[in-house]
């Protein structure tokens, strides 16, 4: 079983940020998400999207973001569970909580932030006749293991970044790779979509536009999809078909936790510490709801902070607690040490 301070569920902007915070209070923290990486929607449905309302950032593009969190919280060592989604919840008699995933790991913790942004993110399928029978036969909605690709031929539909995206990362992996759009204009970066149109020239990168999978055929694994393209049809061969259209936004079982629900947000406590209607769970970023909320990755951020200070006089009852800045005593300066708290600017909570 994994132990921890403050399990965080959900690896996107909010959730990383609560690693930093809560590691320049010494406490430790392990993420749980069930995407296959860390970024949340960031990584998932926009990376290469600039963002222009993070501090000190005119603009950042969100993959950048969220390679920048990671930096920064990298010396705090974190715990990453990932691929995997909260299934359910224990409290024990200690007062810690006990999360298990839908893979059966196990994760005991102090306090619970969910992070989730809009709660769990489930691929949007297309709508086949035999879709479910060639899941894990040849059909993935994810990209988790790219060498599971290597020299395999690989059909890819969709029109955002992640299609274009991983269209070009898996031209140099697969042996065959065919991007299908239902229309001639792509929502990507525009820098995405000149590189598909370059390998497309080059020969490793077969597009066809407009066009629509609408059929497969395979008997124990996916071996052919079936293509309309331009009112005909035809069928490719294929070992792998990856349809990226997106993720549905979904609290999941999280939802069935006992928290307070409004509008598919859990309701929290905004006057003090984000905390849910079950003391030592909190709800921090978009995945909460108040009085005056906004969905923003900033709010998000200060949500986080003052969390952390939560979860620091829950497992602290009492104790003092020296406020200091990282303008003065930097990041690993955080001891609590009498000595180095005199020299910073200091505001004590008790």
């Amino acid at each position: 079983m994994i132990q921890t301070d403050i399990l965080i569920i959900g690896a996107g902007p909010t959730g990383l940020f609560t690693v930093f915070e809560a590691g320049l209070l010494k406490l430790k923290c392990h993420i749980l998400d069930a995407l296959p990486q860390p970024g949340g929607q960031l990584a998932e449905l926009y990376p290469k999207k600039p963002i222009f309302d993070i501090p000190g950032f005119p603009e950042v593009l969100a993959g950048d973001l969220v390679d920048n969190l990671m930096e920064q919280i990298k010396q705090f060592q974190p715990g990453f569970t990932l691929g995997e989604r909260a299934e359910t919840i224990d409290k024990q008699e200690d007062g810690t909580f006990i999360v298990t995933s839908d893979k059966g790991t196990q994760i005991q913790a102090h306090a619970v932030a969910i992070a989730g942004g809009l709660g769990s993110f489930e691929p949007r399928k297309p709508l086949l006749e035999h879709l479910n029978f060639y899941e894990d036969k040849g059909i993935e909605y994810f990209v988790r293991d790219p060498e599971k690709f290597r020299n395999k031929r690989v059909v890819i539909a969709g029109g955002g970044d992640s299609a274009l995206d991983w269209s070009i990362f898996l031209s140099n992996v697969a042996s065959e790779v065919t991007l299908v759009h239902r229309r001639n204009e792509f929502r990507g970066a525009l820098d995405s979509v000149e590189k598909v149109q370059e390998l497309k020239d080059l020969g490793k990168i077969k597009l066809i536009t407009p066009a629509e999978v609408i059929g497969l055929k395979g008997a124990e694994h996916l071996e052919e999809i079936v293509l309309e393209e331009n009112a005909a049809r035809r069928t490719i061969q294929t070992d792998y078909f990856i349809p990226l259209f997106g993720l549905t936004p979904k609290l999941g079982p999280i939802a069935n936790w006992g928290l307070e629900i409004e509008k598919n947000a859990i309701k929290v406590d905004n006057s003090l510490d984000y905390q849910t209607n079950i003391p030592g769970i909190y709800a921090i970023g978009d995945v909460n709801t108040y009085p005056g909320k906004l969905k923003l990755i900033l709010c998000g951020f200060h949500e986080a902070t003052l969390m952390c200070q939560s979860v620091y006089q829950r497992m602290n009852p009492g104790k003092k607690y020296v406020l200091k800045y990282t303008t003065v005593s930097g990041v690993d300066g955080f001891d609590g040490s009498r000595k180095e708290a005199e020299k910073a600017i200091v505001k004590s909570i008790v």
